[in-house]
């Protein structure tokens, strides 16, 4: 599925697929549907202490259809694409229908604003890495780790993983559209020990092509170095402190920004922002966005899982919330319209700052650098935030000494008015790109 004539023969027979779904869903009487079908392939391969640990190929299909009687609804899945396993899936799906009760928020996204056309965004860059060379990679991603330090000793492995694949969705409103997509990505976690006891860390590359990536050395130096610097963590005793969390723990305050202003959880009455739109969220200098059609971004698409348009929008400005996040149901549940979110955010980025990491340290001067985050401890309804902790003592805007076994909490709300700084350092792994947050106190539970 590499070539541009493969890549388009595979994408028509999905789409002659979903066509096929949902004809057979109109026979068998449903009002309404939509369907959609992948096909995905990939390699991941394993290495530990210079050795292959394992190695896989994998090659997935699957197709989901939802069928709607007026406004009950039944769903049903299946990875056969025979056309008899067609034919029953779709029967499934009636079946299910007929014991649902009717809900007058089910039904298909407003036919108005279904995508018409389907830029191409530059998300398929396929891989067509030979095995050896996948494992030649990990070995000497690892090596680069082990020999940073005589202190690391000890690995857990690099792991290449290389990935693409189709996806394509259509629905009873004359909509059918596809595209083909890949992803990359090398990690690597070794440990390190000294006589205060063993650390572990790890650092990882991802991208839509694997010209995108970090060579395999500096995603292994990089883990040595991280884990090197964990060595001889101590307690601190309970303080309240200034905290700044590294970019790539930032991100998860972002996610629990998106959480909180999900439809979902909006129609449920079950977050902290409830009634919140239009109001202050942020201090003014923050901005929060969303770019769903940025060339090669990790979580870019021309439409979302209804088919609607995605568009680029700011969902803060000016620390105001401007926007919900809603899918079609839950716009319906509240009285509102789609964002074109239904599957989620797509590449969501906070303006940064001017300030890098050191910085940053500087400008806290004294408080506690997170690095890393342990558990779910977010009560999403009052907003209520705590978790377990590991990262670096900080004092007159310079690292100390690492730390480790504490817990830090507060509240989402007041985290996010006490936002000092975001810094320009920026995590571009993720689908979420952020630098590092400084927050003006937190509880730090220690000793």
């Amino acid at each position: 599925m590499n070539t541009i004539a493969d890549i388009k023969t595979r994408q028509a027979t999905l789409q002659q697929m979903v066509h096929d779904l949902l004809a057979e869903a109109k026979r068998q009487g449903a009002s309404s549907a939509e369907a959609a079908v992948s096909s995905d392939s990939g390699l991941s391969a394993t290495v530990r202490m210079g050795d292959l640990e394992t190695i896989e190929h994998t090659r997935d299909n699957g197709l989901g259809i939802s069928v709607y009687f007026g406004q009950r609804k039944g769903s049903a899945s299946t990875s056969d694409f025979s056309p008899q396993a067609i034919k029953d899936t779709v029967k499934h799906a009636c079946s299910i229908a007929s014991y649902t009760s009717e809900d007058e928020c089910n039904g298909l996204a407003d036919p108005k604003l279904l995508a018409t056309e389907i830029p191409d965004l530059d998300l398929h860059h396929p891989w067509p890495i030979e095995i050896d060379a996948a494992i030649e990679l990990g070995k000497n991603c690892e090596a680069a780790a082990l020999n940073y330090a005589p202190e690391i000793n000890n690995s857990e492995g690099a792991t290449l993983n290389s990935h693409s694949g189709l996806h394509v969705y259509g629905n009873s409103n004359d909509f059918i559209g596809g595209y083909p997509s890949s992803r990359h990505s090398l990690s690597c976690s070794v440990i390190g020990e000294d006589e205060n006891g063993m650390q572990r860390d790890y650092w990882y590359t991802s991208g839509r092509s694997s010209e995108d990536l970090e060579s395999a050395e500096a995603v292994g130096r990089k883990a040595g170095e991280r884990t090197l610097a964990r060595l001889g963590a101590r307690k601190i005793e309970t303080r309240e402190a200034p905290i700044l969390f590294q970019a790539e723990m930032a991100i998860s305050l972002l996610r629990s920004l998106i959480g909180a202003i999900s439809g979902s959880a909006l129609y449920r009455q079950s977050s902290f922002l409830q009634n919140h739109l239009g109001k202050q969220i942020f201090p003014e200098f923050v901005r929060v966005h969303e770019n769903p059609l940025l060339p090669r971004g990790l979580a870019s698409a021309p439409f979302d899982s209804e088919g609607v348009t995605t568009k680029a929008r700011d969902i803060v400005s000016n620390g105001i919330l401007q926007g919900y996040v809603l899918s079609s149901y839950s716009a319906r549940k509240l009285g509102m319209q789609t964002t074109g979110n239904a599957g989620g955010v797509r590449n969501l980025a906070i303006e940064p700052g001017e300030m890098d990491l050191s910085g940053l340290l500087k400008e806290m001067d004294t408080g506690l650098l997170v690095t890393e985050m342990m558990g779910h401890g977010v009560n999403m309804v009052t907003g209520d935030y705590s978790r377990g902790a590991a990262g670096f003592w900080v004092e007159d805007g310079e690292i100390q000494y690492p730390v480790e076994e504490i817990t830090i909490a507060g509240n989402l709300k007041q985290m996010f008015m006490q936002l000092l700084a975001v810094g320009n350092d920026i995590d571009r792994r993720s689908s979420v790109r952020t630098g590092s947050w400084l927050i003006e106190s937190m509880t730090i539970a220690g000793e």
